[in-house]
């Protein structure tokens, strides 16, 4: 399965930790603006990095193959 793009992570996060079904914007304030949590928003942050820090590693997993395929 290809990689999840990063739009696909942050409305993933969103449902999951903020329960917000979408994050397109869809012209109405009931459906736009949400009340949420001080430790949800946490939450969604530590997931947001949590993935940048597997997608960093992954990069640098990535990095060292190329690497050590050239030598």
């Amino acid at each position: 399965r290809p990689a999840m793009t990063a739009n696909e992570l942050f409305t993933r996060i969103a449902q999951t930790h903020l329960s917000i079904e979408t994050l397109e914007t869809r012209h109405r304030d009931s459906l736009d603006f949400h009340d949420v949590g001080v430790w949800c928003v946490r939450d969604a942050l530590q997931a947001a990095y949590e993935a940048g820090i597997a997608e960093g590693r992954r990069q640098a997993g990535r990095m060292q193959k190329q690497g050590e395929a050239k030598q």
